[in-house]
């Protein structure tokens, strides 16, 4: 396997871990969503995230690889979606948007970096693209609905 394929399976794979963690965050968030809303809004971004790692999944595959079952370097849920739990306990959404949206600052972020790839094949350059894409009008909503009046921290 050459080097530029090696590199690029490694950038999937650290992509994998990014959305792993954000699908569970989103799962977690709305599972203990106070508003329908907002656990209406989790789930789908959670099942997105879902999609994108079997698609990217199936790219490492297509590549010649395995999958890598667990397990990047910074560990699972480090990326921005740590804190997530003491914002939930804190019974107020906005706490939990506050949360959702480090953690998709992190993803936002990997996402550029992966892009900034060089050695990318067109093929999953496309893809990264396209789910760049979508990732960042996540984090650009969830931000959005934490500057809301509806969801506006309480001074």
């Amino acid at each position: 396997m050459n080097a530029d394929i090696k590199n690029t399976i490694k950038t999937l794979n650290d992509l994998i871990e990014v959305l792993r963690d954000g699908q569970h965050g989103f799962k977690t968030a709305a599972d203990d969503a106070k508003s329908s809303e907002l656990a209406e809004l989790f789930n789908n971004y959670s099942t997105q995230r879902a999609e994108f790692v079997s698609e990217l999944q199936a790219r490492v595959i297509a590549l010649g690889a395995d999958i890598e079952k667990s397990g990047s370097a910074t560990g699972a849920m480090h990326r921005g979606w740590i804190n997530l739990k003491a914002a939930l306990t804190s019974n107020e959404p906005h706490a939990v948007l506050v949360e959702a949206e480090r953690g998709e600052d992190a993803a936002v972020q990997a996402f550029e970096k992966a892009l900034d790839n060089q050695h990318l094949d067109l093929p999953t350059r496309n893809i990264i693209n396209r789910q760049y894409h979508a990732v960042k009008a996540a984090h650009d909503n969830v931000r959005q609905l934490r500057d809301s009046a509806s969801y506006r921290k309480a001074s």
